[in-house]
């Protein structure tokens, strides 16, 4: 069978907003075709199929949205973490 899922990473070393990184990568048959990564600010494509795509969403909305994950999504989530860790600890 074939299998394809997303996968979206938050990455960092403290709760500041330029310590953290976000990544969201999209798999086919575990094999990685396309990443968008917030130090990158951009789409990249890994094959072809992943190449195309990573075009057309750079000239899109899509990397407008992802470009504020890094704040919405990331830096909220966190804080959260790590006031959660910080309090079983």
């Amino acid at each position: 069978g074939f299998r394809h899922y997303v996968v979206n990473n938050c990455e960092f070393n403290s709760s500041k907003l330029n310590d953290i990184e976000y990544t969201l990568s999209y798999y086919y048959n575990k094999l990685e075709i396309i990443r968008f990564s917030s130090s990158v600010g951009k789409f990249v494509g890994y094959t072809e199929h992943g190449i195309k795509n990573a075009e057309k969403w750079n000239n899109g909305q899509e990397v407008i949205t992802r470009r504020g994950f890094k704040e919405r999504y990331c830096f909220h989530n966190v804080g959260v973490f790590t006031e959660s860790a910080l309090t079983k600890s």
